[in-house]
């Protein structure tokens, strides 16, 4: 009875142990199984996703920062927030000299209406500062899912 399991069990052992080749072979395939089972670690990766494609999350980006721009304040989870906050203080940044090249970034990312609110009434209130243009003000909880509400502000 054991002399059919041993047949049938041989052709699967075709690594050689004793042999650092044999060895080598053996932890590429077990690590290439875990690599396929677990789930990369994100080291040097910037920026949330919020599970959405590349195009989704660059338009929804933009919409959150058109509004706040528009608006002055709105409100919104802190994950969105923030994110948005490294979009919207680079484009000020860029447009507080009001050069060709910086108004050429903007206009990639925002309406020209947004623009030109942008270039006249926003940058010009920052021409001393050097960064830090939003303020971030936390709510609490929503109360349906739990995600950590606030208000984000552009500083006066």
């Amino acid at each position: 009875m054991i002399w059919p399991l041993l047949t049938l069990a041989a052709p699967y052992r075709q690594i050689e142990t004793n042999t650092l080749a044999g060895c080598a072979m053996f932890k590429s395939t077990v690590s290439s199984t875990l690599r396929e089972n677990k789930k990369n670690m994100r080291h040097a990766n910037k920026g949330r996703k919020f599970g959405r494609k590349r195009d989704q999350r660059k338009a929804f980006l933009k919409s959150l920062a058109v509004n706040l721009i528009m608006k002055g304040r709105i409100k919104t989870t802190e994950a969105r927030a923030k994110e948005m906050r490294r979009l919207v203080e680079r484009l000020i940044t860029k447009t507080k000299n009001a050069d060709l090249a910086g108004i050429r970034y903007c206009e990639k990312f925002l309406p020209k209406t947004t623009v030109a609110k942008l270039l006249k009434e926003v940058a010009p209130k920052y021409k001393e500062r050097s960064g830090g243009y939003c303020r971030i003000i936390k709510l609490g909880s929503r109360a349906s899912d739990g995600a950590p509400l606030v208000y984000i502000e552009l500083i006066e």
